[in-house]
């Protein structure tokens, strides 16, 4: 039963988000940034600006990069 309501409000996202592909470019970069983010904090042990004696390492900022999806080409900050 969780599986046909799971496939049904699925459905009535991608006719919210499917008229505008704008919307769903935005979306995915957010999505895709905070997965981005989260693995970077996975990595060092901390949060960013966080003092902690488990930390790993330092971050040392961004750098761009495109990819190009379905939905057009994203720009992330990749840590």
């Amino acid at each position: 039963m969780t599986r046909n309501q799971l496939k049904a409000s699925s459905i009535n996202l991608q006719e919210v988000v499917g008229a505008d592909k704008d919307g769903l470019k935005e979306l995915l970069r957010e999505a895709l940034q905070e997965v981005l983010e989260q693995v970077m904090t996975d990595a060092l042990g901390a949060e960013k600006s966080e003092r902690s004696p488990e930390r790993l390492g330092y971050r040392s900022g961004y750098c761009s990069q495109g990819f190009v999806t379905r939905v057009g080409k994203v720009e992330l900050r990749i840590p």
